[in-house]
């Protein structure tokens, strides 16, 4: 399975379509037996280190890692699929149902303030993402840019949020149409939910059309990614054109009166619910997990991500800014908003299209995370991290079935028993993580080329980046904990900016973009750290607790499967000439270009 080398060749090993034998999850050597896998075990310190320090190869991730899926995936998506894939992708339950909870319950008609906030920190992870995209065109999306960038250690922790980010934005989603749909056949939502009473609160509202809704998806998105896209561009229309009637309808119905207390939760409030807000542009990574299907990926890509996003934000701003003017922030309903809204303006009609719009929206986002979660599963078990059984892509269709199929059932696990606001606030703590990371990764990538950046240099990218890091935690720490202070603002945010002009000024990129590359670096992906981590302060405790308890979680299977399993396929690559090794690590070098230790 996977990568074989036979007289410096690297060819791409042809699988069985559905086998399911002990080899297809666990091939590797030191599963071979309990002897060996004792053995490993005793290694997990020596191995550990050299996967901490281990950093991927372009080259590698773009074409020996990628053969190893058995079958490559079809490149016929151009930028105005990926355009309608990321409108397609973020305009859903976020909009349509958060926006409700936030404005009556953190921030009131402020709620516009808290879109543009987060809009402007998606944005900064949007650029980001469509250098990388651009550079290393493959499904494995920020996992890939950051096993390149930041090794394969730090991309595995990643890996386990990306796959946590889509489970539960994806359940979050499937339970929010439940609630559409309820509205639409005039029911409550929880009159299609079973109440189990012996379950804890959160976790006791059992939805199983949300179960039914994402087996349909599944269906659909292992079909065909080409016919994917044609259904998400033809929904899509319809749902801009949904968008644009609640816009012009709902301002007949604007009361000007309803923003008289319009800074009623000041600005904790606006950034209490940017954080959470945050969860309604999660998806746009979901396009970069497409550059490996994209014809052009330098042109296609940025046309796709930005243009998307920006049409995104300002849709979201407008609506916001709608529901507000319709009702007063104190009776917008928390479930339906935008329905409830137009039923209490006298326009019952108007609900149905509002309904059928959101549903219409949900059901785009859910296909399209759908597509992205399996194309992220594929890259990460393509690296041997999770059972490379998931690694295949059916040669039929040209899509991840198994992928596909299993990140859905995890989908509908969740989305059956878990409540919206535990999900949402859930999410927003392992996007903003994420998206933080790949802004890191993109310093690196500018400033540090093995063999090439100075010791001194190199010295002065670490000190800087801590710096940087360290302020933003500060920053959002003392806005955490003191509610009216401002004095820890004037030491935190000096250092900050100190850090980035000093990275600016004493460090010289190293490395320049070839195709498409992200402008004013280091400053602006130094501002998307700040604002991700600044954002990350403003999340409930308990979403950490369970955070924590995940990020454990991962550990342990890395330290017993993952560790052992990715080690075993580097060290057997190791014997291709050097030109063709997959990874370098502690133990290897061979100095080319952009590889090599941390």
């Amino acid at each position: 399975m996977g990568v074989g080398s036979e007289g410096g060749a690297t060819t791409a090993v042809k699988r069985r379509g559905c086998s399911c034998t002990k080899d297809d999850f666990f091939p590797e050597e030191s599963f071979k037996s309990w002897a060996n896998y004792g053995r490993a075990l005793r290694e997990t310190g020596k191995r550990l280190r050299d996967r901490v320090t281990a950093r991927s190869l372009e080259q590698s991730e773009l074409h020996e890692v990628r053969l190893r899926s058995g079958h490559d995936m079809k490149k016929n998506l151009t930028w105005w699929d990926l355009i309608w894939f990321g409108i397609g992708a973020v305009i859903g339950s976020g909009i349509f149902v958060l926006t409700g909870q936030e404005a009556r319950e953190d921030v009131g008609p402020a709620v516009v303030l808290s879109y543009v906030v987060s809009g402007i920190s998606a944005m900064l992870s949007v650029f980001c993402y469509t250098e990388f995209a651009v550079e290393i065109p493959v499904a494995g999306g920020s996992f890939a840019y950051l096993r390149v960038e930041l090794g394969d250690f730090m991309a595995f922790i990643a890996a386990g949020n990306i796959l946590l980010e889509y489970v539960i934005g994806g359940a979050a989603v499937a339970r929010s149409w439940t609630s559409y749909f309820s509205t639409l056949l005039n029911h409550e939502a929880n009159d299609f939910r079973i109440h189990a009473t012996a379950l804890a609160d959160g976790y006791n509202r059992l939805d199983p059309i949300a179960v039914v809704v994402i087996c349909i998806i599944c269906l659909v998105a292992a079909l065909s990614t080409k016919g994917t896209s044609r259904f998400n561009y033809l929904a899509s229309i319809v749902h801009v054109a949904v968008i644009l009637f609640i816009i012009v309808a709902g301002l007949t119905k604007a009361k000007v009166s309803n923003y008289d207390q319009f800074f009623h939760f000041g600005a904790r409030g606006i950034f209490k619910a940017s954080a959470v807000l945050f969860f309604a542009y999660v998806g746009f990574d979901a396009v970069s997990t497409m550059a490996e299907e994209t014809k052009n990926p330098a042109k296609d890509i940025p046309i796709g991500l930005v243009g998307s996003m920006t049409i995104t934000t300002l849709a979201y701003c407008i609506l916001a800014v709608t529901l507000c003017l319709m009702q007063p922030y104190g009776q917008i309903d928390v479930d339906a908003p935008f329905s409830v809204a137009f039923k209490a303006v006298g326009m019952n009609w108007a609900t149905y299209i509002v309904a059928f719009g959101a549903l219409k929206g949900m059901t785009t986002v859910l296909l399209v995370s759908a597509v992205g979660q399996a194309r992220y599963l594929t890259h990460i078990a393509r690296t041997h991290m999770v059972p490379p059984w998931l690694a295949h892509v059916n040669s039929r269709t040209g899509t991840p079935i198994n992928a596909t199929v299993v990140m859905l059932v995890a989908t509908a696990i969740i989305a059956f028993f878990t409540d919206l606001g535990i999900l949402a606030n859930l999410l927003s703590i392992s996007t903003l993580f994420i998206f933080m990371l790949v802004a890191v990764a993109l310093i690196v990538r500018r400033y540090y080329v093995s063999g090439e950046t100075s010791e001194a240099h190199r010295s002065k990218l670490v000190v800087f980046l801590l710096l940087i890091l360290g302020s933003s935690i500060a920053t959002a720490s003392y806005w955490a904990a003191s509610e009216k202070g401002w004095v820890g603002y004037l030491v935190t945010v000096p250092v900050w900016f100190l850090a980035t002009a000093g990275l600016w000024w004493f460090v010289p990129q190293a490395r320049a973009p070839r195709l498409w590359g992200v402008p004013l670096v280091p400053w602006l992906p130094s501002a998307s750290i700040a604002i991700n981590i600044f954002l990350l302060g403003s999340i409930d405790g308990r979403s950490y607790m369970r955070f924590g308890i995940w990020t454990g979680l991962l550990l342990i299977y890395y330290f017993f499967f993952g560790l052992h399993a990715s080690y075993d396929t580097a060290k057997a690559d190791e014997v291709a000439p050097p030109v063709k090794r997959l990874e370098e690590g502690s133990a290897a070098n061979n100095g080319q270009r952009g590889e090599g230790d941390i």
